[in-house]
């Protein structure tokens, strides 16, 4: 196993920064995410989340601080968030953060949806 660390560029402004630490456990998901075929994108994450969850055994904190994501990221994340919750069931131990815009409320919903779709507490904190 090894990290993932994923840069945009102006080329491809619509797929997400990644930067997924082995040693820290921490996975962080940032800028924009609407790209075509959005599976194709998340599936190594979601790969590499369960990779980590049956290699390590150890605490994992998922980091999002995305600004857009469309419907089809939408699923992918929901996706990832139900590896976690399915690990923290199990007595893993999970964070998950969601930084928000102070001025789009209708984020604070979504990350509200994603609760309640995936089970999972999901801590929110505003932008600095």
């Amino acid at each position: 196993m090894e990290n993932i660390t994923l840069t945009s560029s102006p080329e491809t402004p619509y797929f997400p920064e990644v930067n997924f630490d082995i040693e820290s456990g921490k996975c962080e998901i940032s800028g924009e995410s609407y790209m075509e075929e959005t599976y194709k994108f998340y599936l190594p994450l979601i790969t590499w989340i369960k990779q980590y969850i049956e290699t390590k055994n150890q605490k994992i904190e998922l980091i999002i601080k995305l600004i857009y994501l469309n419907t089809s990221s939408t699923k992918c994340i929901l996706d990832m968030l139900e590896v976690l919750k399915d690990y923290q069931d199990k007595g893993g131990d999970v964070k998950v953060i969601w930084y928000y815009d102070i001025d789009d409320p209708d984020m604070v919903d979504e990350v509200e949806d994603f609760e309640v779709e995936s089970g999972m507490k999901i801590e929110l904190r505003e932008f600095e």
